[in-house]
Order: structure tokens, then sequence, then C-alpha cells
């Protein structure tokens, strides 16, 4: 143990930033996720929120949930396989199926244990995992945890996916794993053409990652897949809860020859507390609010066309996103704990993202957005970052 606490004493990266009041992690929130939240009694505007569609403090949701608590109890206390599946288990994931266009899905406590559980339970010993570079890292430890062999292309990188598919043996099932949107940098993964090189080699399925685009992409927010048109060619598409739906937890949705088989066999499903009655029913109604208020995705890309046309305007360099997530590169590890800070104080939340979240070189701040933002408040947050990116040295005059 005390070898143990000696290698554990060197990590000081945290320590050092509380030092420098650079600390941007574990802020307390008093009250609901919403565009404006007090934290430690200061008022900030929020743009680091997963909460696409601004359901998180919806009323509607908030009833179902405690509507739930009243007839299910706080929890199941057991997994789905035994004492754990609640007839609202049953109803949520039947929804799920037929929004996503599968034929069945799984519902998981969490997002993370969907991929954690789901793709190591596909593929074995003499199999192959293809993963783009920056899928998210549920994905990575999910590929950590399988026999299967391991493998990367560059991002989006349809030459270098090719490549991979071409050196594995044809009778090999080759499973690509890939983000719909990716997380950090808020770009989409090319679906049409990886599919075009699915039909073009064997043996080869495909799971499309939908966290960030289910409730942003697609008719009634059906998510990336929809949005190309190309649910039927995708094998298994994975979502989660605990952005767009307003709760927390996960699914994977896919014929109903995969969900018997992963049913019986995902270790992070069998061995999982079921998801509890208060959040199941709260994606339920959040799902059935999206379906019924296309305004609510209309509002969405609103606030997004506006602010991806005003961070350009300033010179802010946004790279390739083409989503709610924008990312504005510092690319310095310093100033974007600096920026992170300063933005804090002067009332505006962004994330700062650091390796391993990205590439050292690449260093940013992501600023997201919500259906409930108005054009008013992403332009106060355009001002004060633009006047701060300003004196820091990282834009210098605006764009033509």
């Amino acid at each position: 143990m005390d070898l143990l606490r000696e290698r554990f004493s060197l990590f000081d990266q945290p320590k050092k930033l509380r030092e420098r009041d650079l600390y941007p992690y574990f802020r307390e929130i008093e009250g609901k996720q919403g565009t404006r939240v007090e934290m430690g009694g200061h008022p900030v505007l929020m743009f680091g929120s997963n909460a696409y569609t601004g359901l998180t403090g919806d009323e509607r949701v908030i009833r179902a949930g405690i509507a739930a608590l009243e007839k299910y109890g706080s929890g199941c206390a057991g997994s789905r396989f035994l004492n754990g599946t609640l007839d609202l288990h049953i109803q949520l994931e039947k929804e799920l199926a037929g929004f996503v266009g599968k034929e069945e899905a799984l519902c998981f406590p969490t997002g993370f244990t969907v991929n954690s559980g789901v793709i190591p339970c596909l593929v074995g010993h003499n199999d192959f995992i293809i993963c783009d570079d920056r899928d998210h890292a549920s994905i990575v430890d999910g590929r950590r945890l399988s026999f299967a062999k391991a493998l990367k292309y560059k991002h989006n990188d349809m030459k270098d996916l090719e490549r991979r598919l071409r050196a594995c043996p044809r009778k090999a099932v080759k499973l690509i794993v890939v983000d719909g949107v990716f997380s950090m940098e808020g770009d989409l993964a090319p679906l049409p053409d990886i599919i075009a090189l699915k039909e073009k080699y064997p043996n080869v399925i495909l799971m499309v990652d939908e966290a960030h685009g289910i409730g942003v992409f697609g008719k009634e927010g059906r998510g990336v897949c929809d949005h190309f048109g190309v649910t039927d060619q995708v094998d298994l598409i994975m979502g989660t809860f605990s952005k767009s739906l307003a709760s927390i937890g996960g699914f994977i949705a896919a014929d109903s020859i995969i969900i018997n088989y992963l049913r019986h066999n995902v270790r992070t499903y069998i061995f999982s507390a079921s998801c509890t009655p208060a959040a199941t029913a709260c994606a339920l109604e959040a799902l059935h609010i999206l379906r019924s208020e296309p305004e609510r995705l209309e509002a969405l890309w609103d606030v997004t066309h506006y602010a991806l046309q005003r961070f350009r305007e300033e010179g802010f360099e946004i790279g390739l996103t083409q989503s709610p997530i924008i990312p504005l590169y510092v690319r310095d590890m310093e100033k974007t704990f600096r920026i992170t800070q300063r933005a804090f104080e002067e009332g505006v939340f962004i994330n700062p993202v650091i390796p391993p979240a990205c590439a050292p070189q690449d260093t940013l701040v992501r600023f997201a957005l919500m259906a409930s933002h108005t054009r008013e408040q992403v332009e106060e947050g355009v001002q004060i970052l633009s006047k701060i990116f300003r004196q820091e040295g990282i834009i210098k005059s605006t764009a033509i």
C-alpha cells in the first residue's frame, strides 16, 4: 500500500491547478440544469451541458419521474436478468426500437455500460474490432475488454479504414464501431462511405454510437443514421438517456437475433442493477416530448447555426463541426485552463478539453448548445469569449 500511495502521490496536476485557481472540475450546481445555473452563488450561462433538447428541467419529465417513484419505488434491487425488469423498461425498449428503426432494444443503467459491455460480447478470438481513433472512451474500454484483435484508423479517413479492412482475413468477423457525432469536435462520421466499405468486404458489421446524435439529427431527432438515410445498413445503434433524453441510462438496438444473444450474454447488463424507475420514466417522457414537439429541434438548430456563424465571424478556429458541439481551439494547455476559469468568472460555463480527450496539440474549450438557449444568450457568450480569446492572443482579428 505504501508503494501504491507513493505512486499516486506523483499525480499532482489537480493540486497545481488549485494553487493557481485554475481547477475547473466538480463545480457544484445549485438547482436544475438549464441555460442559466447557480454555481456557488455565482450565476453563469450554461454552455457546458449535453442536454441538447433542453428537457432536464421540464416539468412534464419531472412529474413522470415522481409518478414512477410513487408507483415502483426508488429502485429495482436487482438486475434485469432476475428481479429487475419492470413493465416500464419493456415499454421504453419497444418505443426506442421503433424510434431508431430497429426490431428490438435493450436498456442499460448507463451509456458507458452499453459500449463497455456490448462490444466485447459481439466479437471474440479470431475476430477484429476496428475503431476511429477519436471514438469515445466507452468504446475504447469495450475494445480493450474484448478478446478480438483491435485496430484503429485515422479519424474519418476512409482510405485508412479500407486499409484496415483489406488486411483482415475475409472469413473473420470485422466489427466497425464509430461515433455518429464525435463528442469533442462535433463533426460527423461519414456513414454512407463507411457503409460502402462495409458492403465491399465480407463479414463486416457496423455499430454506431448515437449518444450525441439522438435528439439532434434526423427526423424527430432519430439520429445521424436517420439523417444519412442508412438506418437499415447499420447493424447496431447505441444511444444514451443522459443527453437529449433528460435522464441517465443507455440502450442498444438491433435485430431480434442480435438482441436475444446480447440479452443473455452481456455482462454489464446481466450483472448490473437495472435502470431506476424514475430514470426510465423520465427518459420515456422525454422521448414522447421530442417526438411531439418538432419546434424543439428547430430551435436547437436555429441557435446552432447562429453560434457557428458568429464564432466564424469573430475569427475562432472551430474545426469541422456540423453540430451543436462547437470546439473553440486553444492549442495550449495552460491557456485552455485559464480561459475556462476566466469565462466562469465572467459568467460563462464551458468545458476544457485536454488529453486524453484530445491530442496534446488540439486542446480546446467545448461550447455546447441546447434548444432552450436564445440567440441573445449565445451572443452574450460569444462576446465574452471573443474578448478573452483576444486578450489571450488566440484570435487576433475578425475573420473575413
